[in-house]
């Protein structure tokens, strides 16, 4: 992952503590050496984030429906599933507990019985290796830091040091005690025999995880006004943004950002005053920053769907850094120029491990020999339009439209059906008639999207009337990923874009171009070379018609489905 600027943004010296000394290479070995063995899991992807709680609820069911444990038990059990990468200070203190459950409680045979009792100690081992080695980190960090602190920076010109951190946690793990104690209270109103024996067990797994958010909520608040409370160790460190949104970390001398430290989710502090100023100043103050947020937005989309990292600059970070710690960064800005910023963790820290960094430059290196690959099919695809259009001038208009690849991203969708129409009850009409509201709205234009190129710019059709966008009014053709996107210079004219799934290696692999690269080559050459476009405007039919009553045929035959079928 390359990012916008082989250069260092620095920070002023001025802004630096006294005595902040550099977190180099050789201190940040010691750091990475002190980490838990390659096989204890210290970092979760957002699909394991997902999973686990899926996971844990689905063993509770089982474990209380076949093996005869309490729901509560039962749920004590799974949760350990959650607990082993996301919570292990929990795991720590309930394995034990967990252990004499499975162990006097429930009809469980005895090889399931101990197969459980072996699994929660190898939980309780694994979680034990993994605090030990947060002891281990802290004390390198604070070794590197030698000693110096400095009081954690507020905003410029911001009153604002009360710790928010944990806010959406507490609310979030509040509603999730609320409907796990619904979903327990209502066991007895489940149509089958078979759901009423796992909901017990479901809706203790989902209050425990409501408490397992609820005591993240309370850690993340103590540790942020711990770090506040007090001088915090400082030491300066080279940070970016990388394509998950995350701040990445990397020791002060590694200017080429070969191997990150860790990774932590941050938030910018609002730098704006909390007193009452000038109305006149204050709003025109305000409409600036808002003109500015909404620049640094569109910017940050970008660069999450193109995949790249932000800018490598220099930063101060204050807190000692190590698996789930409270950190705050005084970075320099995105741009040249621009005042430093504030940002504050809105997560724990996550080191990234020796596994974990290779497999990141494996897959980097990868990804960049089939970038290269798809850019020579590229502009082999532009150079045959430019010539085919170069030799005559086109007197009628040049169409796309949906093919092989988007019907085969609605037939793989379509492979799930089956699966939810066993399901009966209210919750079959439920999501039946809400899963064929969205495709009545997306599917028509999935399978029959059009676009159409004449002589004055490019025709898209929709559910209603065909948009326009003027060749001038153009701003990129990408074809990124999975995605084709056409994006315009007007701020009336939303962004078009088509999906679907693509198998990048195995196009490298027998050098075959998507259809959506060959979309774009075509459009990108008619938009640079005027010659190349078709010299005719295009009719009210050739600009595709309205999609709507495709979606209202999809809607009435899904309703219909749903509702009559048994």
């Amino acid at each position: 992952m390359s990012t916008d600027s082989a250069e260092v943004l620095w920070l002023p010296g001025a802004v630096i503590p006294e005595g902040c000394r550099s977190w180099d290479a050789e201190q940040a070995g010691r750091w990475t050496r002190g980490l838990p063995p390659g096989w204890v899991p210290v970092r979760a992807r957002t699909s394991v984030f997902v999973a686990l709680p899926l996971v844990a609820t689905a063993g509770a069911g089982l474990l209380h429906r076949s093996a005869g444990l309490p729901a509560w038990a039962a749920a004590l059990v799974a949760l350990h599933v959650v607990w082993l990468v996301l919570r292990p200070e929990a795991a720590l203190v309930l394995v034990p507990f967990a252990v004499a459950v499975v162990s006097t409680l429930g009809d469980l045979a005895w090889p399931v019985r101990l197969g459980l009792t072996a699994a929660l100690v190898a939980v309780w081992v694994v979680v034990g290796l993994r605090l030990a080695a947060r002891k281990r980190q802290r004390a390198a960090g604070l070794e590197a830091a030698g000693g110096v602190s400095a009081e954690v920076p507020r905003a410029p010109g911001g009153g604002g040091g009360r710790a928010e951190r944990g806010t959406f946690l507490l609310w979030s793990g509040l509603v999730t005690v609320v409907a796990g104690g619904a979903l327990y209270a209502t066991a007895g109103l489940w149509d089958l025999a078979e759901d009423r024996q796992v909901v017990p067990a479901a809706g203790w797994c989902l209050a425990g995880l409501g408490l397992t958010v609820l005591f993240s909520a309370v850690s993340a608040r103590r540790r942020a006004v711990g770090l506040r409370g007090a001088p915090a160790p400082v030491l300066r460190v080279l940070v970016r943004e990388n394509g998950d949104v995350e701040t990445e970390v990397f020791a002060a001398d590694d200017l080429a950002a070969l191997r990150p430290l860790f990774t932590v989710s941050t938030i910018e502090v609002d730098g704006r005053a909390d007193d009452e100023e000038d109305d006149e100043d204050q709003d025109e103050t305000e409409d600036d920053a808002d003109d500015a947020d909404d620049e640094s937005l569109r910017e940050l989309i970008s660069r999450i769907d193109d995949e790249r990292a932000g800018p490598l600059r220099e930063a101060v970070l204050y807190g000692a850094p190590y698996d789930g710690a409270e950190v705050v960064f005084l970075a320099a800005a995105d741009k040249a120029g621009d005042p430093p910023v504030v940002e504050a963790s809105v997560g724990p820290v996550r080191p990234v491990t020796a596994l974990a960094s290779r497999w990141r430059t494996r897959t980097e290196r990868g990804k960049a020999l089939r970038e290269a690959r798809q850019e020579e099919l590229r502009g082999a695809a532009a150079a045959v339009v430019a010539e085919r259009t170069g030799r005559k001038a086109t007197a009628g208009v040049r169409k796309w439209r949906a093919g092989w690849a988007d019907w085969f991203a609605v037939g793989l969708v379509l492979l799930f059906l089956p699966v939810y129409w066993e399901d009966s009850g209210w919750w079959r009409y439920g999501y039946g008639l809400a899963a064929t509201a969205v495709a009545a709205l997306m599917v028509p234009r999935r399978i029959c999207w059009r676009v159409t190129a004449d002589r004055e710019g490019l025709w898209f059709n929709g559910l209603g009337a065909a948009r326009h966008l003027a060749w001038e009014h153009v701003r990129a053709v990408e074809c990124e990923g999975a995605r084709l996107r056409i994006h315009s210079r007007q701020a009336s004219f939303e962004e078009w874009r088509v999906a679907s799934p693509r198998w990048p290696w195995l196009e490298a692999r027998f050098g075959l171009l998507h259809p959506y690269e060959r979309t774009a080559a075509e459009i990108t050459a008619m938009w640079r070379d005027p010659e190349a476009r078709p010299a005719g405007p295009a009719d009210a039919r050739q600009r595709g018609r309205a999609l709507w009553p495709i979606g209202i045929a999809i809607g009435v035959v899904g309703a219909a489905a749903v509702l009559f079928l048994p």
